[in-house]
């Protein structure tokens, strides 16, 4: 994810119940910590020994486009393996402030088992898009973020109307308050320049981000009624996400 901004979307009084997305968070954090990019666990050693173990974790679980389109049958299960699998702790944080914030809601109007199909679904065709449009790419993409762009454009088709506070760095993170048809469009514009000014390699894969955001709303659009009322009641979002 890209920004510096942080959001408080409306929400009813009620606590919403969504299992699915604390069990996502709970897996993203547990397969962190466990994994070599965390540098919690001395079975991986340290210094170069650590970035080599990285590098090969990456390798493992992440998609390189290149043995994607290879035919091989374990590359072919990396776009699903890749939304559990983090680079940093920023990336990690990033993402799942992001998806505690719009997921919940998203899960509640979707409902449990329409949700994970959706998430995992939409993350694995944003993963493989991306690695179609760069092939020939022997990098490895990790990251929740293809998935939970989804998330980001159902909550904008399914609730327009929810407020959304964001502190925007270019006003002096004044908190200002908008409307997530305002801000998530926002969000997305600034995918779509960063993608179009990104260079070839490792580095944040926006076009993810927008297929993502695009699967996610029509995904929305086709399958769910739009609910046109929210009542408020604050919760913080969040900032981007970085690849290895």
């Amino acid at each position: 994810m890209i920004g510096t901004w942080s959001a408080t979307v409306s929400r009813s009084i009620r606590r919403p119940s969504a299992p699915v997305t604390y069990a996502l968070i709970a897996l993203c954090c547990l397969v962190f910590v466990a994994g070599p990019a965390a540098g919690l666990n001395p079975a991986y050693g340290s210094g170069d020994a650590l970035l080599a173990a990285q590098r090969a974790y990456f390798h493992r679980w992440g998609v390189v486009p290149a043995e994607l389109f290879a035919g091989s049958p374990r590359a072919a299960l990396t776009p699903a393996t890749a939304l559990f699998v983090h680079g940093s702790w920023v990336h990690l944080l990033g993402n799942m402030l992001f998806l505690f914030v719009f997921g919940v809601m998203t899960e509640e109007r979707m409902g449990r088992v329409r949700f994970t199909v959706f998430y995992v679904g939409c993350g694995y065709l944003a993963l493989l898009g991306y690695a179609a449009a760069n092939s020939a790419s022997g990098q490895s993409l990790v990251g929740a973020s293809g998935a939970i762009s989804a998330v980001l454009g159902a909550f904008l088709y399914l609730f327009p109307g929810a407020r959304v506070t964001s502190l925007l760095p270019f006003l002096f993170f004044l908190p200002l308050r908008f409307p997530a048809w305002v801000v998530l469009p926002f969000w997305a514009s600034l995918q779509w320049l960063a993608a179009g000014r990104a260079p070839d390699g490792p580095g944040v894969a926006y076009l993810a981000h927008l297929m993502g955001f695009g699967l996610g709303f029509v995904g929305a659009w086709a399958g769910l009624r739009r609910t046109t009322k929210v009542k408020p009641a604050p919760a913080p979002a969040p900032e981007g996400e970085n690849q290895p």
